[in-house]
Parts: C-alpha cells; structure tokens; sequence
C-alpha cells in the first residue's frame, strides 16, 4: 500500500511539473504579445492618422499580437487551475473566472482598433483632416475598452497570488507580488476616474508590481515547472 501510495505521489508530482511548464510556455506568449502590443507598437506609431499611416504594418503586427495574446490568456488559467485548483477550489475558480471575462472585452475592444486600420488603409480616399478626426476616436474608444479590461487583468491577479502564496509551490515572494500587483490594477483603475490621477506617480508606479510578479512566474514556471513539496492539500 505504502509503494502504491509513493508511486501515486510521483506521478501526481510529474504531472505538477508538466502542467506547470505548460502554463509557463502560456505566460510566455501572454507576456511577450503583451509587451509587443501594448508597449512597442504604439510607441512606434505617430500621434495622428498619418504618422500611423507610415507605420501600417507595425500596426496591423499589434493587432495580430493582441489576438494571439488574448488566445493564450483565455488558456493560462486553465493551466494555472490544474496547478493550483487542488489548493482551493473556490479561489481557482475565481482566478479563472475573472481572467477569462477580460477575454470577451478585449476581443471587443480590438474592433475599434481594426476600424482604425481601415481608418489608415482609406487615406487618400477621404480629407485628412476627416480621417485624422475618426482615427482619433477609434483609438479612444479602443483605449475605454482597454481601462475596462484593465480591470479584471488585475482582479484575477488576487486569487492567483493567494494561491501561489498558500501552496508555496512558486515562490512566496512571488505570490505577494501578483497580490500588490492586483490591488495595483484596482486602484489604478478607479484611481483613474479621479481627475489628476492619471498623471501621478502612483498611478505610474501602481502596476510595477504585478509586471514583476507576472513575469517572475512565467520564468519560474517555465524554466522550474513547479516545487512539489506538498503535493495536494485540503480543496475547501
């Protein structure tokens, strides 16, 4: 019974470390299409219609890397489920749950940005000036879509890192990382409905924790899988 119980407790463990590599090469993708979507190409991108226009390809590329990223994050917390659900079934539920609700909302929100391709891919068709104007609110109402994603990007964040804090099977440091980052998100956020807010340090500063924390574990979880001291504990 005792070599039947170990070689339980192996495979469980193997399995531990495969499904958190799994959800590492995941979060790899979300990372770096995230980088590259939301950071790299609008820094690329001139600040009308034309300076856009110049740079066509590295904005359809964006769009691409946004489709790709919210594919991936529609499977990372899965993964994360078969690695940390037996901690707590409720919590992993709530981690999947407002993860996978971003999806749907960025996935809308990515409308408004095609429409701005369409938007660059017309000039010469329509006035300047015309173009410019829509192009502009395209990119606003793409970014009123992104503030509300934003939102649950960091939400899920809060049952994932008291996860990862509770089970220790990355390290704790970590946990409380994606835990700061979350309530980063939040306040930046509602913070962000405040006039002025958007310009302080602390709402520049609110979401370097979760960057650290997200990255952090793509890496451990890629290059180590997962610590399976303890292999499963009570789900309640």
């Amino acid at each position: 019974m005792s070599l039947h119980h170990d070689l339980g407790d192996v495979g469980i463990a193997s399995a531990l470390r495969r499904d958190g590599r799994v959800a590492g090469a995941l979060y790899l993708v979300v990372v770096l299409t995230g980088m590259f979507c939301l950071a790299w190409v609008p820094s690329q991108l001139g600040t009308d219609a034309a300076g856009a226009a110049a740079q066509v390809g590295v904005f359809r590329a964006g769009i691409a890397a946004f489709l790709l990223m919210q594919v991936a994050f529609l499977l990372l917390p899965l993964a994360m489920y078969r690695v940390l659900g037996d901690i707590n079934r409720h919590a992993a539920v709530a981690m999947v749950a407002l993860a996978t609700v971003s999806v749907p909302i960025g996935l809308v929100t990515l409308s408004h940005r095609l429409e701005a391709l369409a938007l660059l891919e017309s000039i010469g068709q329509h006035p300047p000036a015309s173009v410019d104007a829509a192009f502009q609110l395209s990119l606003q109402r793409y970014g009123h879509g992104m503030f509300i994603a934003k939102l649950f990007w960091g939400l899920w964040l809060l049952p994932f890192g008291w996860l990862v804090l509770r089970s220790g099977r990355l390290p704790r440091v970590l946990g409380l990382l994606l835990l700061l980052g979350g309530v980063g998100y939040v306040l930046q956020v509602f913070g962000g409905l405040l006039p002025g807010f958007a310009n302080s340090s602390l709402s520049n500063y609110a979401t370097l924790p979760a960057a650290l924390g997200e990255i952090g574990s793509c890496l451990w979880l890629l290059l180590f899988g997962v610590r399976v001291g303890v292999v499963r504990t009570h789900s309640a």
